[in-house]
């Protein structure tokens, strides 16, 4: 039971933190752009398309660092999400989070293809002001397909029939986040 109230905690942490950073990116609700604001966090690297931004969050005893691309649809350049991996503060999980814009259709999730294999869906678990929360630990498998691989496509749904992919490079992914701390 304590160990799942530290995660717990560990997790509400991590959500402010993605908060902040979302915000920093600008993201609006769903028909809006993205509109660029001060970067959170300093870009202590670049990865490919990848930057490594790093803070020290009020209160923490050192800094948390993520990598972070945030990409737009090919034909919709106003729907636009931020891609952000990290690793826990205790060091165990590795974790994969997607903010996508308000409006999105929330029960049908957020689909993942790489080299157009489809890996599966990740479960929104909140919404903020900021946008919409998609969220999943990352296993050995899909960490190895995401360094090993040369592109993504991340797939949200404006209806149950309507797909809107938008694509991820993965170059640099490996070399970023080996540097991860």
């Amino acid at each position: 039971m304590q160990d799942r109230l530290m995660r717990l905690r560990a997790d509400v942490f991590q959500v402010q933190s993605l908060r902040r950073v979302a915000m920093a990116f600008g993201l609006l609700a769903w028909g809006a752009c993205v509109v660029p604001a001060a970067a959170q966090g300093l870009v202590k690297s670049k990865s490919g398309d990848w930057e490594m931004r790093c803070e020290t969050p009020a209160g923490a005893s050192r800094e948390q660092c993520a990598l972070i691309q945030s990409i737009a649809a090919e034909d919709r350049p106003n729907v636009s999400l931020v891609v952000i991996v990290l690793k826990t503060a205790d060091g165990k999980s590795r974790l994969l989070r997607v903010i996508a814009p308000l409006g999105v259709l929330l029960p049908a999730g957020l689909g993942l293809k790489i080299d157009n294999v489809d890996v599966g869906r990740a479960l929104f678990v909140r919404c903020l002001p900021t946008g919409c929360v998609a969220e999943v630990v990352m296993d050995d498998k899909l960490l190895n397909q995401l360094k090993s691989g040369s592109n993504a496509t991340f797939i949200v749904f404006n209806t149950p029939e309507e797909g809107i992919g938008l694509p991820l490079a993965l170059a640099g992914f490996g070399q970023g986040f080996e540097k991860l701390p």
